[in-house]
């Protein structure tokens, strides 16, 4: 089996969509909503969510990541500084730990048929990647600490705390953010 994590540019754009709108769907998220302000998320059409999404595609650095598996187009992994993604950078739960320009890792989705392989944690380490590749100082993500439970996999879109620590993260604050009834951590993965 050959991985790769590549960066999700206009050129790739149809594996963003076969990833993030694998039928037409008026409810696609397109992983805009931590990058929107509440009313502008609210505000516009799935469709026009897919055009922003396309058009920071269009921009540089990427909006996120694409990872393939055998050549297949196996999942996406939403990464930008966290200065960029509004509704984050307003956020009351997940608050800012310090002033350091640091990079979000808000999201994952894996393709069906690509679930149970590893594909998000190999997507995690790619969207380090591409955040280094970019000068940040530091990675974070806002997992979910699944409490010694399961958490069901429609929840588990943020990641979970195991992951990410297995990946090189620290734990650095409990948020009262929650997915699955169940708190989300600020994690912490140092590049300097």
């Amino acid at each position: 089996m050959s991985w790769e994590v590549l960066p999700a540019t206009a050129e790739r754009w149809d594996d963003v969509r076969a990833v993030l709108q694998p039928r037409p769907s008026k409810h696609t998220c397109w992983c805009m909503a931590w990058r929107l302000s509440t009313g502008e998320y609210g505000r516009l059409s799935a469709e026009e969510r897919g055009a922003h999404l396309k058009s920071l595609a269009a921009e540089e650095p990427a909006p996120g990541v694409l990872g393939y598996l055998d050549g297949a187009v196996a999942g996406w992994c939403n990464v930008a500084p966290r200065k960029s993604l509004d509704r984050l950078a307003a956020s009351r739960t997940i608050p800012e730990v310090d002033d350091l320009p640091v990079w979000s890792v808000t999201c994952f989705v894996v393709r069906a048929e690509f679930r149970g392989k590893g594909v998000a944690s190999d997507l995690l380490e790619g969207a380090v990647e591409h955040a280094r590749a970019h000068g940040a100082p530091a990675v974070e993500g806002y997992p979910v600490d699944p409490e010694g439970g399961r958490v069901n996999p429609t929840l588990a879109y943020v990641g979970t705390m195991e992951m990410f620590e297995r990946n090189g993260f620290v734990r650095v604050r409990r948020t009262e953010a929650k997915s699955d009834k169940r708190h989300r951590w600020i994690m912490r993965r140092d590049l300097t």
